[in-house]
């Protein structure tokens, strides 16, 4: 049994920022930068004396069942160690999180969200596209989030996919389950439990389905999200952090 709330990366993800760096003394350092893109699903920038980590969950989250051959994935066998690299990294000054994810397994998008919720280094997430299912969560955890205005986020309850055996003890997991994601999304935004308890459970906005669909604008309104804002003041925000940190290398 799988739970479902619904980039490319390979072994390689926690390869140094400083072996990628890119200057001038290094002639295939254009070629190691891209190669460390394809590999990672991020890519390091220096700006000003900082150095951020910009990192991408896309496509679907993957958890402890591959997916097809024909989609778009995040690992989070990948990411788990990428997080860890980042945070122990004096290199690196902070992170933005760029997210475009239709949702996937539970428990892997939980244990990338606590990741970030618990790194001591500023982070900033970035909502292009949509932060669907699962992706709410991870939206959440970073120290500041942004969404652009034509991005959609969907809430709505967790899913179950293969046998399912209907004893009392299977829902209660079920409900347990569901509280997790409440609780870390409540915890690390400003929205009101109620709210979105109110949000998850609503029959007239998904077709077959029950839950809703809020864009930008909504997202930011109700507290879900922090600020409506694209990259470049993702960016900013996660700069002025750094600084107020005094974690700047």
């Amino acid at each position: 049994m799988s739970m479902l709330y619904s980039s490319a990366s390979n072994d390689d993800v926690c390869e140094s920022a400083t072996d990628n760096e890119v200057n001038n003394e290094n002639p295939s350092a254009a070629t190691d930068k891209l190669d460390y893109i394809m590999k990672s699903g991020g890519v390091i920038s220096r700006s000003e004396g900082e150095t951020i980590h910009c990192l991408t969950i896309i496509g679907q989250i993957e958890g402890h069942y591959l997916l097809g051959d024909g989609q778009k994935a995040t690992k989070y066998e990948h990411i788990i160690p990428l997080l860890v690299s980042i945070e122990e990294s004096s290199d690196i000054d902070g992170m933005l999180m760029v997210l475009n994810t239709m949702g996937g397994d539970v428990e892997a998008g939980l244990a990338i969200a606590e990741m970030v919720a618990g790194m001591s280094k500023p982070t900033v997430s970035l909502v292009l596209g949509g932060g669907h299912s699962i992706g709410v969560p991870l939206a959440v955890a970073s120290d500041r989030s942004f969404i652009v205005p034509s991005a959609t986020m969907t809430i709505h309850p967790v899913r179950m996919s293969g046998t399912v055996v209907g004893v009392p003890q299977t829902y209660y997991y079920f409900e347990r389950m569901q509280d997790r994601i409440v609780n870390f999304v409540v915890d690390h935004s400003n929205v009101d439990e109620n709210k979105f308890r109110e949000l998850l459970l609503r029959t007239d906005q998904i077709a077959t389905d029950v839950g809703s669909i809020v864009d930008g604008k909504e997202a930011v309104n109700i507290g879900l999200i922090d600020s409506i804002g694209g990259v470049s003041e993702a960016l900013a925000s996660l700069r002025d952090m750094i600084q107020s940190s005094g974690d700047k290398v």
